[in-house]
């Protein structure tokens, strides 16, 4: 029995490569723009808390820098991502995104546990606030934050370096309602444990999509099952594409980065099988059905070849 797939497989995964490279491009003008407003907000937040006195505006000027740095990895990713693959790396630059994804969380982990220590340091040393720049401050970095998150909303779900930069803006947009909240409370009532307080709450919830975004982006990095998608399913949907198949085994299905699903997969075809038919319902399936566009076949003739515990026991005719 033939096995006519190589060089259409090859074929295939250039496809694929390009197929990546073009959300790439498109997220890393939005991440530059996005990259420019923040550091702007930044220094505006610095200046205003270097003139009222506040401590919670230069807290957040430095909850900006951290963003602000993020946002220029994120960018760095996002066009590493978008380069051609080589010699060296023949996948490309693709899983550069979900890098810059991880380190992102981990960033925000960082700054939740500084948060919290300025946080309880305040609550024990409350300070004087001149509550009228704080709030015009915050009210414009809400703005701001809000043209950010908008300009980056719509990324794909599993595109994990947009994730990440928007999970550091989303942070930002919680900082800058806190302010303001702060900012009502110290101006109306003189509450100034509002603004520590306020920014433990804004902390936790920080820390919950951090997690989230932690998990997802090593998932892809240790080569996981992309989420929502059951290889068993995927199997059992593969034995029965086609009659010249006989079984299917040796299955692993990952992601090389967002919307790029990757599989490769042993055949096992009946005898006199056309294995280009088989392949061609095999890829069908992958691709129609699971959103799978890189997909690489072995067609086994006889016993498998591989000595692995995927292969045992398959393969015999």
């Amino acid at each position: 029995m033939s096995m006519p797939h190589t060089h259409h497989d090859h074929q295939h995964a250039s496809h694929a490569h390009e197929h990546a490279g073009a959300p790439a491009g498109r997220s890393s003008r939005k991440l530059l723009f996005a990259f420019v407003l923040t550091a702007a907000m930044m220094a505006a937040e610095a200046f205003g808390g270097l003139w009222s006195g506040s401590l919670a505006l230069l807290a957040d000027a430095g909850h900006m820098t951290v963003d602000a740095l993020a946002l220029l990895l994120a960018f760095v990713g996002a066009w590493m991502a978008s380069r051609p693959a080589d010699a060296r790396r023949s996948y490309g630059y693709g899983r550069m995104e979900v890098l810059v994804g991880f380190v992102n969380a981990l960033s925000q982990f960082v700054l939740v546990g500084w948060i919290a220590y300025e946080a309880i340091d305040r609550l024990r040393h409350p300070g004087q606030i001149l509550s009228g720049v704080m709030l015009v401050v915050a009210t414009v970095g809400l703005l701001v934050n809000l043209l950010v998150l908008r300009m980056l909303h719509g990324h794909a779900h599993d595109d994990v370096n947009l994730a990440g930069a928007s999970l550091h803006v989303l942070g930002d947009l919680f900082g800058s309602v806190a302010a303001i909240l702060a900012a009502l409370a110290i101006r109306w009532f003189g509450w100034l444990w509002a603004d520590p307080a306020l920014s433990l709450l804004v902390s936790l919830l920080i820390l919950n999509s951090a997690w989230r975004l932690l998990r997802l982006s090593a998932h892809i990095l240790l080569e996981g099952v992309p989420e929502g998608m059951d290889s068993a399913e995927v199997e059992n949907a593969l034995r029965t594409a086609d009659g010249s198949i006989r079984n299917i085994h040796h299955l692993h299905v990952w992601q090389l980065a967002s919307g790029s699903r990757m599989a490769t997969l042993h055949a096992e075809l009946h005898d006199d099988a056309d294995s280009r038919q088989a392949m061609q319902a095999i890829k069908g399936i992958l691709q129609d059905r699971f959103d799978i566009e890189h997909v690489t076949v072995q067609v086994d003739p006889g016993a498998c070849l591989d000595r692995t515990p995927d292969c045992a026991g398959h393969g015999h005719r």
